[in-house]
């Protein structure tokens, strides 16, 4: 016996003002009596904050309560048969009725290191207490509403940035700090979800050699936890942008795809946020990043140099 629910969007991304439409798939070697058949839509903004970005706090918290977005139950079929074989059983809810006051407020589905915003709907079939109910969960994937986005295209806002062995805060490599280095470019600060990060960035000078250019993208996930925000960054995903020495004054254009449900528009709530920022990262020939090939982008080696630009995200039309 099995049951699932597929939903009518296959990408199962829906509006909060939108209903949800589906079917319940209940494959069966025979016929069955049930006690009804239901729905259970939860929603919630998942909190956590782990060791280290806390300290003596994080021992005492670890797991925060979660922040209830949605939670209601809708009553599929009264009690009955199921036929033995394929049967599709449809249904349609809503996320919000009309005059209902929300819980929270729809924030846009977000899978990241330790906050987490997830939409899910649970079939239960009760059979009674002689037999196990049968029962299948799936997430779909909530976006804002389009009557509250701005419309598209936006104005893009680039920050022109430089980098040279003066702005860097760590110590370098004694050849860059005497023969000296200039990066230039710029790069996108305000970016909508559906556009990709774009900038160009150019070497005009380098007294060492580059191994390889590469931009992080990281998302800076902030907790209040009691009296203490617990702020944690953590990398989402890397972009190559050369591979080897460049020719000096050539522009390299930057040009990033975001990923989905990996980020989502810039948060700014009472008891959490979410923001974004991308980090520039150098990387120069020398035998010591031979030695220590793999780099955490927390922590720069002197043959790094690197800049770190805000990135606002948000939802267009």
């Amino acid at each position: 016996m099995s049951v699932e629910i597929k939903l009518s969007r296959s990408n199962r991304i829906y509006r909060p003002n939108e209903p949800v439409e589906g079917k319940i798939v209940t494959k069966l070697s025979s016929s069955i009596s049930h006690q009804g058949i239901r729905l259970n839509v939860n929603a919630s903004v998942n909190l956590q904050v782990r060791g280290g970005s806390a300290g003596v706090i994080e021992s005492i918290y670890g797991v925060i309560k979660p922040i209830t977005i949605l939670n209601k139950t809708v009553e599929v079929l009264k009690s009955g048969r199921i036929s033995s074989g394929t049967t599709e059983i449809p249904f349609t809810f809503k996320l919000k009725d009309r005059g209902e006051k929300p819980l929270e407020k729809f924030y846009e589905t977000y899978h990241g290191g330790d906050i987490s915003i997830q939409y899910l709907v649970t079939v239960d079939i009760s059979r009674g207490y002689l037999h196990k109910s049968l029962s299948a969960i799936l997430e779909f994937i909530i976006e804002s509403e389009k009557e509250n986005l701005p419309e598209k295209p936006i104005s893009p806002e680039m920050v022109i940035f430089y980098m040279t062995q003066d702005t860097q805060r760590h110590s370098l490599l004694p050849e860059l700090q005497s023969g000296g280095f200039r990066v230039s470019g710029k790069v996108c600060t305000l970016c909508s979800l559906s556009d990709p990060i774009e900038g160009e960035i150019t070497v005009e000078s380098s007294a060492v050699p580059i191994q390889s250019i590469d931009i992080h993208l990281l998302r800076v996930e902030s907790i209040l936890v009691g009296e203490k925000i617990a702020t944690e960054s953590s990398l989402i995903q890397t972009t190559q942008i050369a591979d080897g020495d460049v020719c000096r004054g050539m522009t390299l254009p930057i040009y990033i795809i975001l990923p989905r449900l990996l980020t989502c528009p810039s948060i700014f709530a009472g008891p959490f946020s979410i923001e974004f920022k991308v980090n520039l990262v150098i990387t120069f020939q020398s035998e010591q990043s031979k030695v220590h090939s793999k780099s955490n982008f927390k922590t720069l080696r002197s043959w790094h140099a690197a800049e770190s630009v805000p990135l606002e995200l948000i939802r267009t039309k």
